[in-house]
């Protein structure tokens, strides 16, 4: 009998931590879905109450409301708040088990702090994965639904408000525009340049260029041409000149929000054709797709903070810790912001710029749990 009682022991225990570990579980993603459905209402409610003279205005159709728009505007709006809500989730539940000594007893009764953070991980893996899949994924394909239904019955037609474009067409063919305009698909100020070893030998400069849609090519206005060969130079004026290029009118004609449109092998290839264009946003486009990996990341970051604060009994209780965990969120948005904002200026790599807020913060996260634990 005596014999039996170790093992005994170790199968209760095993049963004790299944329960606890669903009870944990059940609680952290109950709570985190219960507040995202309420977020999700409330920011709708206040979309619709914004947007009801558009949509009355321009006669969107119902369904097209719901379907097109708003079934798409509700996986941003996941993703977008997830981190937070994940943190206000744990925090609420985790310091309600704390302040009915639910954690001192668990402790008390031989389970490790480390071994309680396990359901804790499992349910931030449930949800960085959701968010990871939304992010590259499906976001993506419903944003660009949602913008298309955004042009018809919200806003009126975009305009590009790029000045000074430079574009690499091709291995060694630059096209310079000072503007284009989307309206009346014209580029003022337009020059192209190829070069050959290095070395220029062909340059078109004209007062504008014009997309003719009929037929498909572009017409040059008030041009001269320089051709060079070798210490001879040939110049040529002209009014008026029909030809092909290689570009089309939607690549000066993009939204500044295309990318968010693209899945990440679209993005991803978009991005490598940019490159070989020599275009000047670079920097956003590798931004938005390192950061749809780097943000589900920050949901381990914040539920180990999260765990670490609320399962310790203190003064002021539940409001204390999610006043905490509040300032703590906004903080990391904040500090997100701040270092993509370096990025985009060139001051920091877009790489090192969307995780450098993870690694600050697992450092923080790092020293709560050993205080935490203590």
């Amino acid at each position: 009998m005596s014999a039996s009682s170790p093992l005994m022991g170790e199968i209760k225990r095993g049963a004790f931590m299944k329960i606890l570990d669903w009870y944990i579980i059940k609680k952290f993603l109950g709570t985190f879905v219960l507040s995202m459905v309420l977020i999700i209402l409330i920011v709708v409610v206040f979309d619709i109450s914004e947007k009801i003279d558009d949509f009355l205005q321009k006669e969107a159709p119902l369904k097209a409301i719901i379907v097109d728009y708003y079934f798409n505007f509700i996986p941003y709006i996941i993703n977008l708040f997830s981190p937070l809500f994940t943190f206000i989730a744990l925090i609420l539940f985790t310091s309600k088990m704390a302040s009915r000594t639910e954690i001192v007893a668990i402790l008390s009764s031989g389970v490790s702090y480390t071994r309680l953070l396990y359901p804790y991980l499992l349910s931030a893996t449930v949800i960085a994965g959701l968010s990871l899949y939304l992010n590259n994924y499906v976001i993506p394909r419903a944003t660009k639904k949602r913008i298309a239904f955004e042009d018809i019955y919200i806003r009126d037609a975009f305009r590009n408000l790029d000045r000074n474009i430079h574009k690499q067409e091709s291995p060694g063919n630059y096209i310079y525009l000072e503007r284009y305009s989307v309206e009346e698909n014209t580029g003022y100020k337009f020059s192209i340049e190829k070069f050959k070893e290095g070395k220029l030998y062909y340059k078109l400069m004209a007062e504008t260029i014009k997309w003719d849609s009929i037929r498909s090519r572009w017409t040059i206005n008030n041009y001269f041409t320089r051709t060079i060969n070798g210490m001879k130079e040939t110049i040529k004026k002209g009014m008026k000149l029909d030809t092909t290029l290689a570009f089309t009118p939607e690549e000066f004609g993009r939204k500044d929000n295309t990318m968010e449109t693209m899945d990440t092998p679209e993005l991803t290839r978009y991005i490598a054709a940019e490159q070989l264009k020599g275009s000047d946003h670079i920097e956003v486009l590798l931004i938005e797709k390192y950061r749809r990996n780097s943000f589900p990341f920050a949901t381990f970051i914040l539920t180990l903070i999260g765990v670490s604060i609320a399962s310790r009994k203190i003064r002021g209780g539940i409001g204390m810790h999610i006043g905490i965990g509040i300032f703590i969120s906004f903080t990391f948005i904040m500090f997100m912001q701040v270092s993509t904002t370096f990025a985009a200026g060139g001051l920091l790599s877009p790489l090192v710029a969307v995780w450098i807020p993870n690694v600050i913060f697992s450092f923080l996260a790092w020293f709560l749990l050993k205080k935490a634990q203590k």
